[in-house]
């Protein structure tokens, strides 16, 4: 009586969870549809390629950037790991829909959101938008663990036909059906705990969301200039965009070399900035620093070395600080030292 108890609380709980199952297996699943189906997105060089998005996630990463920035310098690494990537999301996503081996996948889902948080969770303009789906989809991933899949699921069929790997001990583990745990509430109690103190470190890490001053690093471009050097023909720099909105470039419309006093000695407009060779322009990562109709076109996580001629500057001596500007009138200066 006990064991049809428990089977009977097993089945509600999977069955309660159904819409969950649904729709957090189309969220992944879709992945995959999106990229390969509807449209190929796993070409370099073509646009809309999601090595670039990855690219995206690179500035404030947490804890594994080290991870993306090997990949974004290695292109036939990245797009690897994009494709397994995406068959990974399609396996999981389909089978947590289907409900086979529903526990099993439901790891794959607390994985892969939790990738999403720690790359992408201080994304989104409007709202917190990759944080919410990453902390949503660790949640969603234990809740599934916990209860497995119902009536509506492969895994329910097959232990009804009772079919023998259903049969056995690692099927409770993998599949659905009753979670041989002795003390389910200790489990609950602190994954949700874990979960929730998770929730709470990375809103307060990429938004400020607990305490503090509120902060949304998608809102303007910011752009860090670092290695100025100069000869007597060519000044170089390197530009890296750490921040701004993940679908809109940083669009150069100046860059001016000072003086101490801020004197500008020379100065490259819109005009010269969309003409810059490729051969002016080293670019470190699979998205791109590029010229574009009117303006340098600098897209969010790219870095590139730039460097152009300073031959009509006569006296080199006097060269102090570099300077900037977007099209939306942000400046950025840097002192040469």
């Amino acid at each position: 009586m006990k064991h049809t108890t428990n089977s009977q609380s097993s089945d509600l709980a999977g069955l309660y969870t159904l819409s969950l199952r649904m729709v957090i297996g189309w969220t992944y699943f879709s992945a995959f549809w999106r990229r390969l189906i509807l449209e190929n997105k796993l070409i370099p060089d073509e646009k809309g390629y999601i090595g670039e998005k990855f690219n995206h996630f690179l500035p404030n990463a947490l804890g594994i950037k080290p991870v993306i920035e090997y990949l974004v310098t290695h292109p036939d690494a990245l797009q690897r790991s994009m494709m397994i990537f995406t068959i990974i999301e399609a396996i999981v996503g389909l089978l947590i829909i289907l409900g086979l081996f529903t526990r099993l996948m439901s790891i794959g889902i607390f994985s892969l959101a939790l990738g999403i948080l720690l790359g992408s969770g201080w994304l989104g303009t409007t709202c917190l938008d990759e944080w919410q789906i990453g902390v949503l989809g660790v949640a969603g991933g234990f809740v599934l663990f916990l209860t497995g899949s119902g009536p509506y699921s492969l895994d329910y069929y097959f232990m009804k036909k009772n079919k023998g790997f259903t049969q056995r001990k690692w099927f409770q583990w993998l599949g659905s059906g009753n979670l041989p745990v002795s003390k389910p509430k200790t489990l609950v109690l602190a994954g949700s705990l874990i979960i929730f103190g998770l929730t709470l470190y990375t809103n307060q890490y990429f938004h400020g969301g607990v305490w503090g001053t509120l902060h949304n690093k998608s809102v303007k471009p910011k752009l860090e200039i670092s290695n100025i050097s100069h000869n007597n023909s060519d000044l170089k720099f390197e530009v890296y965009r750490t921040e701004g909105a993940d679908v809109y470039g940083s669009f150069l419309i100046g860059i001016q070399v000072l003086d101490k006093k801020g004197n500008i000695l020379k100065e490259l407009d819109q005009k010269e900035l969309s003409k810059l060779s490729k051969e002016s322009i080293k670019n470190h990562y699979v998205t791109k620093v590029k010229p574009g109709k009117h303006s340098l076109v600098i897209p969010l996580g790219a870095k590139a070395d730039v460097s152009f001629s300073i031959h009509d500057i006569l006296q080199k001596e006097e060269i102090h600080a570099l300077k900037l500007i977007d099209i939306s009138g942000i400046e950025w200066a840097e002192s040469i030292r």
